[in-house]
């Protein structure tokens, strides 16, 4: 069983990158997220897991609750630790090049206090680290460079080095922290507590600890805790953490309310549906925390770069240290090693290992924010090379509510006639255009026993026997099927045929409204770069035809059955060059969601079936949405190579000045804890791109 775990005292994300291959080397399904601190695991591995990560991070600890909290005991004291570490170098510093007034000896021993004082976490770790078989981390290279420093008598470059870098680390930390609260901030969609009704009572109880059926209270402010149906009251609720909307949503007694949502106004008594488990805040809590696993390829590229570019710094290091002053004439053995130790300090690969999933998962947080559930950081990447878009019509591009818009008699029938044998003929279907017609003629649906050998007949309509006489109610085909002949129909929208006892009897017309962002979505598509978009339906070739001129579509395919559509999707990626995205409702087109390279499903607030099926979940079923999913995944996608040019480039350029002597220790320290600090500080620009990108 999965279990989540907070985990604590990892502050190295290559350790956490090394953590989970280990893992995966062991064949244990887990997933560790340096960017929420949180280690999604099952139960009975966490003690095998424990163990691997101590080898590698000695001071890691996992704990059973994922929590929020900060530490800020810790970081109190090292802000002292450094400040007193400065004042003895300072004053150390100024003894020894300004003012004479200690003796030798009381310098060095101030200098190695002001060492001792502001790294002894970095050499404790870098022993237990060795003890551990892990000589490539960043302790130890650190360690090394800064002890043969003052092997050689360099002890002002030591000390500043090591005072240089925990103050870095100690800003690098403050920038990761800040990330992660804002992504954790994006995620804060958990209600605290729940107001339960019982026996007349009020009590304030766990989200977790309520059942189904049971009554609670929400009051003005507070946060719906579980999903479920208001049973007294009205309101206004801001769905703005679940859809990106800030237009409030009303809602009175009858109407569906999800957890996440909050109550602006008027007291609300619900009625819960679900438990919170299985509640749609709980469902995008878990996608979200989970995206980190599935991770891009240049993630999977910089954790394989990362293990192999340390050892071959360090064994480089040390042929820069050895190999000169063996073959070459007069050179000075401290002078190399000083030049090799300077490379052990820029080889840390930090900067890409940390700012790499932080520039993701911010992408993946903000998308959130915004309105659009990306399942992972691999469907970010893939979402940026998307060049074609196919769509689902029916409550993709329309809005899936249907109407009778007009009744058209033959052969002597009246209307009233159509109307019932077609409202009768639809009684048992679920078909959203079999409801409109329900709708319309409810008022001779009250005796439903009169139909009888009811049957339905996929992409084609219904048949049944109703007081005595045969009727047929669905497309050409069906008519066609059974040799009926239907009169010529005006070409607007989608047209129902009625047949009654083998004669053609009329028409109905159903007219389903194109949603109002529809023709925005495709033109803002356009200018993403998309080069085609289709569209797939199972309605007539007159309203698909209608549908996609007024949108202005490339490509349609109308009169389809679910595996047409699945093969018209083959043949489209087969002539992309980039990658194609579906966008349906998630309920009916599950096996082309699946087959998509990304699938994108119209959220509909709470339909289970989009949240569990595709790649992509778009909550509040705006089409437009998705070209602002596809700017989010081409913003992170800058970001994520300015990192990568930025940290490889600096960091190539120190090592050649390095390898020739025009670069110091101090040098050294920026190229690597300042550049690692830049890309951290570059990469949460992420989290602040303003909605729309």
């Amino acid at each position: 069983m999965k279990k989540k775990y907070r985990v604590k005292n990892l502050d190295c994300a290559s350790c956490a990158a090394k953590i989970e291959q280990a893992a995966k080397e062991k064949g244990m399904d887990m997933s560790l997220n340096f960017a929420t601190q949180t280690l999604i695991a099952d139960e009975h591995e966490i003690i095998e897991i424990q163990k691997l990560a101590k080898r590698i991070e000695p001071e890691v600890a996992f704990e059973s609750e994922a929590g929020n909290s900060e530490s800020n005991g810790d970081l109190r004291k090292q802000i002292i630790t450094l400040a007193i570490s400065g004042i003895l170098f300072a004053v150390a510093l100024i003894n020894r090049f300004f003012i004479s007034f200690m003796p030798l000896q009381v310098n060095t021993v101030l200098f190695l206090t002001a060492y001792i004082i502001s790294g002894w976490r970095v050499l404790l770790a870098a022993v237990k680290n060795i003890l551990h078989g892990n000589f490539f981390g960043e302790n130890f290279l650190m360690s090394v460079a800064t002890l043969g420093a003052i092997a050689i008598g360099e002890f002002p470059e030591a000390v500043a080095v090591m005072i240089f870098y925990s103050v870095g680390e100690l800003f690098e930390d403050l920038a990761v922290g800040k990330s992660r609260r804002s992504i954790r901030s994006l995620l804060a969609l958990k209600a605290n507590y729940t107001n339960l009704l019982s026996d007349g009572q009020i009590k304030r109880v766990p989200p977790e600890t309520v059942n189904p059926g049971q009554i609670i209270l929400v009051n003005p402010g507070e946060r719906i805790p579980l999903d479920g149906v208001v049973v007294k009251g009205e309101s206004f609720l801001d769905t703005s953490a679940l859809t990106g909307e800030s237009v409030p949503r009303k809602v009175k007694v009858r109407d569906e309310v999800l957890s996440g949502m909050i109550n602006t106004s008027g007291l609300l008594r619900i009625e819960v549906k679900k438990s919170f488990e299985n509640s749609y805040v709980s469902k995008i809590l878990e996608l979200v925390e989970n995206a980190a696993s599935k991770k891009a390829p240049t993630e999977k590229f910089i954790t394989k770069f990362s293990k192999y570019y340390t050892p071959f710094v360090v064994f480089g290091a040390a042929a820069i240290a050895f190999l000169p002053p063996l073959f070459i004439p007069g050179a000075s053995l401290a002078l190399w090693i000083q030049r090799a130790l300077v490379l052990l300090v820029i080889s840390c690969p930090c900067a890409l290992v940390i700012s790499i999933p932080l520039g993701y998962f911010g992408g993946i947080g903000r998308a959130s924010k915004n309105g659009v559930l990306i399942k992972g950081s691999n469907f970010l990447d893939a979402l940026k090379n998307v060049d074609t878009v196919v769509f689902d019509k029916t409550g993709t591009l329309t809005e899936g509510v249907f109407e009778v818009a007009d009744v058209k008699t033959f052969n002597g029938y009246s209307k009233e006639e159509v109307v019932e044998f077609a409202a009768k003929a639809e009684i048992h279907s679920n078909h959203p255009v079999a409801k409109s017609i329900r709708d319309y003629g409810k008022d001779f649906l009250e005796n439903p026993n009169q139909v009888n050998d009811y049957k339905e007949i996929p992409g084609q309509g219904v048949i049944a026997t109703i007081s005595g006489k045969r009727v047929h109610v669905g497309n050409q085909k069906l008519l066609k099927l059974h040799n009926i002949e239907p009169a010529d129909e005006e070409k607007v929208d989608a047209v129902v045929y009625v047949a009654i006892d083998g004669k053609y009897a009329g028409s109905i017309t159903i007219s389903d409204r194109i949603k109002t962002d529809a023709k925005k979505a495709i033109e803002e598509l356009r200018k993403q770069g998309v080069k085609k978009i289709a569209m797939l339906t199972g309605d007539s070739q007159i309203v698909a035809e209608k549908v996609a001129s007024e949108l202005g579509i490339d490509e349609y395919y109308a009169e389809l059955l679910p595996e047409d559509k699945v093969a018209i999707l083959e043949r489209l990626k087969g002539k992309s060059k980039g990658k194609v995205a579906f966008v349906g409702d998630g309920i009916n087109d599950s096996p082309v969601l699946a087959r998509a390279d990304v699938g994108v499903a119209m959220g509909g607030l709470g339909s289970d079936a989009a949240i569990e099926t595709a790649d992509v979940v778009i909550m509040d079923d705006k089409p437009s949405k998705l070209s602002q999913a596809m700017k989010t995944a081409s913003f992170t996608h800058n970001i994520i190579w300015q990192n990568i040019l930025f940290a490889l480039g600096v960091k190539g350029l120190f090592i050649a000045l390095g390898t020739v002597g025009q670069a110091t220790m101090w040098e050294a320290v920026f190229a690597d804890v300042g550049v690692a600090l830049l890309a951290v500080l570059n990469a949460t620009r992420v989290l602040k791109v303003s909605k729309g990108k």
